[in-house]
């Protein structure tokens, strides 16, 4: 079964909810963007459900097993196989990408935006670092004051996946993509459903911009190819539209022939170790499915996040995990594998066979791509 697309475009503004508590009075719920693959993946399916007249308690309840979402405890071939943001323009639609963590964002005193690389490099310095090259921008004698808040165009990550570094033009300011709200909310009492004294609250509601939305691509399933969803905390709505997308894809033969590679997590990584990929062990050695192997020997990973979410089947809240953030890089040498085994690692994600976690597979998580790992360049 090949891979579909859909386009989800919000009529409203949404409160895409991170893993912080809010509520309390004063509290501010702060919004995550992206938000979890598991949002799409719960919106879709829900609709899905809906579409066929199903008993969602009696779903819930797993007395109803679907042909192709199976049951909440054993999920069936649905598989989000990557959720991205995205706009249309001029009647394409195309992929927008975070920022992947070897990539510095500069500007220097005209104005001008740089993009710098991070290189593997053996440093004679003593740190706790555990792999042998650390991540290391190299700078002459013009700096930049670094910058944030800026994605890759479908142009620029198909730059990227080349071994290239991706120029200022390849850049999307956020500013572009979506402004921030804050609402206030009134906290309500759970057991007379009533207004409470003294509780307000503020949230941060998102406003995309026009054409601005995101890109589900689904697998082991025909999604809706029209309609409405519910999106994001409260419900809102957005539609969703069938659409035709090629999103880049790496090159597999030449990466393969290289024996070297980036491994970047396109989504959130639910990784037993916490940074660390699964399949590494305590030389560095890594063994993936489908019999690829390499040496891990530099590593680029933001913050911890934590991920967590609210179970509509147990109606209870799902186990926070930390998760290796969107974005990480990974640097692999003595990388032994075939074409056919890296397109299929890709296609799967990091999950063992059997999956150690059916639902968050499904949902999304620990997708990756793989990018050249060029020769050094003077950036």
């Amino acid at each position: 079964m090949s891979i579909t697309y859909r386009f989800l475009e919000p009529l409203d503004v949404l409160f895409l909810r991170g893993n912080k508590l809010f509520g309390d009075p004063g509290s501010f719920g702060e919004s995550l963007i992206p938000p979890w693959p598991s949002v799409a993946a719960g919106a879709i399916r829900s609709r899905m459900l809906v579409d066929e007249a199903i008993d969602l308690v009696a779903f819930a309840k797993s007395e109803i097993v679907h042909p192709t979402l199976g049951t909440p405890a054993h999920p069936g071939s649905f598989t989000l196989a990557g959720f991205y943001l995205a706009r249309r323009q001029h009647g394409t639609t195309e992929i927008l990408m975070p920022l992947p963590a070897d990539l510095v964002i500069s500007k220097d005193d005209a104005g001008h935006l740089r993009v710098s690389r991070l290189q593997p490099t053996a440093v004679a310095l003593a740190s706790s670092f555990g792999l042998p090259l650390l991540p290391v921008l190299a700078q002459g004698v013009s700096r930049g004051k670094p910058v944030s808040g800026y994605w890759l165009t479908q142009a620029g990550w198909q730059c990227y996946l080349q071994g290239d570094t991706p120029a200022a033009a390849h850049l999307v300011a956020s500013s572009e993509l979506w402004k921030l709200d804050a609402r206030v909310g009134i906290g309500m009492s759970a057991a007379t459903r009533s207004v409470g004294n003294g509780k307000l609250f503020s949230a941060q509601a998102v406003a995309l911009a026009n054409g601005v939305g995101f890109l589900a691509a689904v697998w082991g399933a025909t999604p809706p190819a029209n309609g409405l969803l519910r999106l994001g905390g409260d419900g809102r709505a957005a539609t969703i539209d069938a659409v035709d997308v090629t999103p880049p894809a790496p090159d597999y033969p030449t990466i393969a022939q290289a024996t070297r590679c980036r491994l970047v997590l396109t989504s959130p990584g639910l990784f037993p170790a916490g940074w660390q990929l699964p399949g590494c062990h305590n030389d560095n050695r890594v063994t993936l499915p489908g019999g690829i192997t390499g040496r891990l020997v530099c590593a680029a990973v933001p913050r911890a996040e934590v991920l967590s979410g609210w179970d509509l089947a147990k109606k209870k809240p799902k186990p926070a995990q930390r998760v290796a953030p969107t974005g990480s890089v990974y640097w692999l040498d003595e990388l032994q594998a075939t074409p056919e085994a890296l397109g299929k690692l890709v296609d799967n994600g990091l999950w063992g066979e059997p999956c150690e976690d059916a639902q968050r597979k499904a949902e999304g998580f620990n997708r990756i791509s793989l990018a050249l790992w060029a020769e050094d360049k003077k950036d």
